[in-house]
Order: C-alpha cells, then sequence, then structure tokens
C-alpha cells in the first residue's frame, strides 16, 4: 500500500512538472541560449531546437503584417518558438533611405516578441551587406544597446551574401560583432555564408575566432532542384567538423519564392533538419501570390487567420509548426 502511495507521489510530480513545462513561453522554457561544441544550446546545455517562421521584406506585401497582433498570432495559434524580421536595406523605401521608419517597424515586432516569450531574429535583410558596413554598424550599435542582455534576441548581421566571398564576408562580421559585443556580451549572433547562405562547407575551413557564442546561417528552398543532396551535404561537412548552423530561411518552393511546391522533396529536407537537430525559421509572412507566401491575398493583417486564409504553405507549415517536439 506504501508503495502505491509513493508511486503516485511520483506520478503526480512528473505530470505536474510536464504540465508547468508546457504552460512556460519558449524563452522562459530555454532561457538564454549560447554556441558551444559546434551547436546552439539553452541555458540547460541542450539544443533547442525552435521552429519558427520569417515576416517578409518590411518595406514591401509584407509590412502590414509587422505588428503585435500578428505576433501574438503566431506564438498562440501556430505555435512559433522564434520569429524572423527581415529588415529590407538596399531597396527603395529601405533602411538606407529611411532609416527611422524601418527601425521602428522592428523594435515593434522585437518587442512584441519579448512580450510573448519567444525568440527573434534582427535580421539585417541585404544582399551586400559589405557595401553599407557603417549603416550597418549605426544599427547594430543601437539595437545592441536597447536589447543587451535579453534572452529573446539573436542578431542576424546579414542576410544572405550573394557574390561576396568568405574573406570579404568574414571582415564585415568581425566588425559588426566587434559593435555589438561593445553593448552586449552574450547575444548569439547568425554570421551569414556566400553563396546566399549556401556554402558553409568553405566557412568551416576558417571560420571566425576570438568572439563567442556565433552561428552560421544556412539556407535552402526545399523543391528547388539545385536544393537537394549535394547541398544537404555542404551543410552535412560543416555540421561533421563542428560549425554550429541555423536555418534562418527555408521555404517550401524554390529559389525564387514561387516555382513547385514538391511534398516529398519537403519532407525530406524536414527529416535532415530533424536528424541534425537544427533550429529553423521559414520563409514567409505574406500575402504575395508566391509558393512560399503562408498567407492568402487580403489575409487580415492583425493575425486571427482561418484556415480558409492559409495558401498550400501556410497549411502545410502551421501543421508542422504545432507538433509537439
Amino acid at each position: 500500500m506504501m508503495m502505491r502511495g509513493v508511486f503516485l507521489v511520483l506520478f503526480a510530480l512528473v505530470v505536474t512538472k510536464i504540465s508547468f513545462a508546457q504552460n512556460l513561453t519558449p524563452v522562459a522554457l530555454n532561457g538564454a541560449l549560447k554556441v558551444e561544441n559546434g551547436k546552439l544550446l539553452n541555458a540547460q546545455g541542450v539544443e533547442p531546437q525552435l521552429h519558427g517562421i520569417s515576416l517578409s521584406w518590411s518595406l514591401w506585401q509584407g509590412q502590414k503584417y509587422y505588428n503585435a497582433g500578428v505576433v501574438n498570432w503566431l506564438a498562440n495559434d501556430f505555435k512559433i518558438s522564434i520569429l524572423r524580421a527581415s529588415m529590407g536595406v538596399e531597396p527603395k523605401g529601405g533602411y538606407l533611405q529611411r532609416p527611422d521608419e524601418q527601425q521602428k517597424l522592428i523594435t515593434d515586432v522585437v518587442d512584441a516578441a519579448i512580450k510573448e516569450g519567444i525568440y527573434v531574429l534582427i535580421d539585417w535583410h541585404d544582399h551586400h551587406a559589405e557595401d553599407h558596413l557603417e549603416r550597418s554598424k549605426e544599427f547594430f550599435k543601437q539595437m545592441a544597446k536597447k536589447y543587451a542582455g535579453v534572452p529573446n534576441v539573436i542578431y542576424e548581421i546579414y542576410n544572405e551574401p550573394a557574390k561576396a566571398n568568405w574573406k570579404t564576408v568574414k571582415e564585415y562580421a568581425t566588425q559588426i560583432i566587434s559593435v555589438i559585443r561593445e553593448y552586449d556580451k552574450n547575444n548569439v549572433i547568425v554570421v551569414g555564408s556566400p553563396h546566399w547562405d549556401q556554402d558553409v562547407d568553405v566557412v568551416v575551413a576558417d571560420p571566425l575566432t576570438g568572439f563567442n557564442n556565433i552561428a552560421y546561417s544556412f539556407h535552402f528552398y526545399a523543391s528547388d532542384p539545385y536544393h537537394q543532396q549535394a547541398l544537404r551535404a555542404k551543410a552535412d561537412k560543416a555540421i561533421k567538423l563542428g560549425l554550429p548552423l541555423m536555418i534562418t530561411e527555408w521555404g517550401v518552393g524554390e529559389a525564387s519564392g514561387d516555382g513547385e511546391f514538391n511534398l516529398q522533396k519537403t519532407q525530406t529536407w524536414m527529416k535532415w533538419l530533424a536528424d541534425n537537430h537544427l533550429s529553423w525559421v521559414n520563409w514567409n509572412i505574406t500575402d504575395k501570390h508566391e509558393t512560399t507566401a503562408i498567407l492568402q491575398s487580403g489575409a487580415p493583417i492583425y493575425g486571427g487567420w482561418t484556415e480558409a486564409n492559409l495558401t498550400p504553405a501556410g497549411l502545410f507549415i502551421r501543421e508542422q509548426l504545432r507538433k509537439p517536439l
């Protein structure tokens, strides 16, 4: 009888612990992130496998979804643990032309993500960041001063280097990281990889040194004929050699954002993500008529979306995000 009582007490404690953990926000559950031994880890030293969505370019169709209502809906309905705020830099109307407007869009989203208890990537969404070094320094100085030590915040300092080689990207990253570290000593910083964040096999041969908590971005589009086993092999090599990767952007379609949505190819990539315990962010929250768009045209701008408001990509990604880890 006594053993049965002990068992019931232990069972109740386990159930209580599980229930408590399920009610915690992703940041409350995982704490401040860090990079150790080639892996992105949570405060307990465990790979958290964060899953989330990227907002679209902050200056085009996706801009209207840069608000607290959308962040709340993504956190509570889509069950995301990480959000990416993709600040357009170079195109007309971007940060280079309208810095105050663009920065406010980003900080509004970051503040909403912090309130929801999810992680948030502050993304310098640029393909030629080395050409905008001083403006990038200015921006990340302000971000690091504002969010230093806030465990939700991750800095993504170069979206996708288009033509720059690793030497150029590395030199840029060294300067931006140094600026951030003046104010924020420990939050994770994600560095772009050459050739649209694909050539991580090149990066692993000469990674950054002298900085803590640095990860590297790897991007793919699951249905693209050029983004299949050969691209996975690049990442496999980097992982094997100890390069910490984070998938800050991937889509179900092709690299153009449009094209085919091949379910079999997408599921192959998703298995690869799970097998490698990688955190990922899907592209993207917009109602633009494209394969990778999550929303149908005219979807409400403050969230509250029904299944009818979601594209095939949106329905699929929501389903994946709502699965228990």
